[in-house]
């Protein structure tokens, strides 16, 4: 059977180099609870010098006064450093544990990605990593400390009387007894609150994110409903958890710290019958009293092990989800031609998108791929991006199967716009920045002026300082997409894919970007789709898909002659019944 590992040697496998920092705050929280535990002794010597008449001149209580209040401060002193230290190994791992999972995502098919609730990945890589926090800084020295350092003191007192020693535990066992009926579902019981609140969160950005749809087709109340529900269920949920573990747990912090209630009487017992001293007695009473409390702080962090548990299940999940298939063996291509060698692909491994394709988009010419929706050209771009991996056959891209080389390398030699480009919520010159690292302002504007979008940035409030807003929410659609062919220019990647990129852009504006996008993709390998025929009749190669297969190929005058379903897609765009004749 396999070994299954501890959260938290999980969580070791990501602190790295900051395991030390966790060492030494394990080790300075012992000496802090030690210190802590000072106090105790010093009442208790100065106790059993008074009850025993012990001649003790005045130096002797000023001396364990001041030991105390040492033990004290320098309690707070070791707390505060070792507190200090775990925080920044547990932020740093944190940190680590977040660009693992950030680069994860960009070697995940996007088939895995999109097919995730909008809020998962957010709340795994955001909320559910920011969770174990308060475990990581606290639960590892504190837990640790609070556990050896009371142990050391119960060696102690079995020094003095190993019988009443056993007796004042005696409430530990039977307080986790009591407690052990909620938490044997606790494990449980948690799984589910990360999956409810994992439904209320998703119908809160899905509520958030379609808000324009939802006041414009006047939703708000069926929306409103969904999103209530949610919210309902969550807090229904875990008001039956807490009610059905609050009589275990008031039990349980009622009974754990009662040690006097069997310290006392057997205590005295001892001492009535001789075989007990009142000093020793005295010291047992007091000591034990010390002896619990951190052991009970250490039992209170059990939720946590439990909690850290699950959240570490779901890191993982994602972290060991199926990568695209790279050996990386490759780091080189030899130019850019790009070729499909009896190629399947299915999203669902149930369906074919593509099925069994052979095509070649040659170097340095424009190829266009044409068909109704869901025939399947959308597809084969993504598959050139890299964003999926075939399913069967060979893409080859410079002489190079893609699964050989690196997906960093893939994309340094692809542009890709899309209908719909994402903007970051950051200022016009920095979006378009985003296309080359390092960029100059000069560069950047002259990429937006090929892409005839100079003119109407400098018409924003700030021109190329103006924040666009959240996906670039200040903007119209047609902006945007001219600032993202702007960014994917002044990227000059040898290969630009063009998915219905000029999809927003108005009648009045197209022939300017159709001669920018022609000037500045010469010499370049060009993919475009557009559900507009008229934009790609010079094209230099035009591939018509049907169903997931290439029904025909060829220039613009020989597909209306040979092809019926390009000349039937001509005559439906252009509004003719004698397609040829153009």
């Amino acid at each position: 059977m396999e070994k299954k590992n501890s959260p938290f040697s999980m969580i070791m496998q990501y602190a790295g180099s900051y395991k030390r920092k966790y060492v030494c705050s394990v080790v300075l929280a012992v000496i802090s609870v030690a210190c802590g535990m000072v106090p105790y002794f010093a009442v208790a010597k100065m106790v059993t010098a008074m009850i025993g008449h012990e001649e003790k001149d005045m130096s002797f209580f000023v001396m364990w006064c001041a030991a105390a209040a040492v033990g004290y401060i320098s309690k707070g002193i070791f707390n505060g450093i070792s507190t200090s230290i775990s925080h920044t190994a547990t932020y740093l791992t944190m940190k680590e544990i977040r660009q693992r999972l950030i680069s994860k995502l960009t070697k995940m098919p996007m088939g895995t990605i999109l097919g995730s609730h909008s809020g998962h990945y957010k709340e795994v890589i955001v909320d559910r990593v920011e969770s174990i926090e308060v475990p990581l800084a606290h639960l590892l020295p504190e837990m640790t400390a609070n556990v050896l350092a009371p142990l050391l003191m119960l060696l102690y007192l079995f020094t003095l009387d190993w019988r009443l020693a056993l007796i004042s535990l005696i409430t530990i066992p039977v307080g986790m007894a009591v407690m052990s009926t909620t938490m044997k579902s606790y494990g449980e019981n948690y799984g589910r609150s990360v999956e409810i609140g994992g439904r209320m969160t998703n119908a809160i950005v899905e509520y958030m994110g379609g808000i324009e749809v939802i006041k414009a087709f006047s939703r708000s109340e069926s929306s409103y409903e969904k999103y209530e529900t949610a919210v309902n269920e969550n807090a229904a949920f875990f008001y039956g958890w807490m009610k059905s573990a609050q009589w275990a747990m008031s039990a349980y912090n009622a009974i754990t710290p009662s040690v006097l209630l069997t310290v006392l009487p057997f205590g005295f017992i001892f001492y009535a019958s001789g075989s007990l001293t009142a000093g020793a007695f005295v010291t047992m009473i007091i000591l034990s009293l010390g002896l619990l409390e951190p052991l009970i702080a250490a039992m209170n962090y059990t939720d946590n092990i439990a909690r850290v548990s699950t959240v570490m299940g779901q890191i993982n999940e994602v972290l060991e989800s199926r990568e695209i298939n790279r050996t990386g063996k490759v780091t080189k291509m030899n130019g850019n031609t790009i070729e499909f060698r009896n190629v399947t692909f299915s999203y669902d491994n149930e369906n074919d998108a593509l099925k069994n394709i052979d095509l070649t988009i040659p170097e340095g010419k424009v190829t266009s791929l044409v068909g109704h929706s869901g025939s399947g050209k959308s597809t084969v771009a993504k598959l050139i991006a890299g964003f999926w991996d075939v399913t069967d056959g060979e893409l080859i891209i410079g002489g190079q199967n893609v699964s050989d080389i690196p997906l960093e390398v893939q994309a340094e030699q692809i542009a890709y716009v899309e209908q719909n480009n994402f903007l970051f919520d950051e200022t016009v010159m920095e979006n378009i920045r985003k296309g080359k690292a390092g960029a100059t302002d000069e560069e950047v504007v002259a990429a937006a002026k090929a892409a005839g979008c100079d003119e109407f940035i400098r018409g924003l409030d700030k021109g190329y300082q103006t924040v666009v807003g959240s996906a670039g929410g200040h903007l119209s659609g047609g902006e945007r997409q001219r600032i993202a062919i702007a960014r994917a220019m002044l990227k000059n990647a040898p290969i630009v894919i063009l998915d219905e990129a000029t999809a927003y852009i108005d009648p009045e504006n197209e022939a300017v970007i159709q001669s920018a996008i022609a000037k500045l993709v010469q010499g370049k390998t060009v993919i475009v789709i557009a559900h507009r025929l008229s934009t790609i009749t010079d094209a230099d190669n035009i591939i018509v898909m049907e169903n997931g297969t290439v029904s025909a190929h060829g220039r613009h005058d020989e597909l209306l002659r040979h092809s019926q379903l390009y000349r039937s897609m001509w005559q439906a765009h252009t509004g003719t019944k004698g397609g040829a004749a153009e």
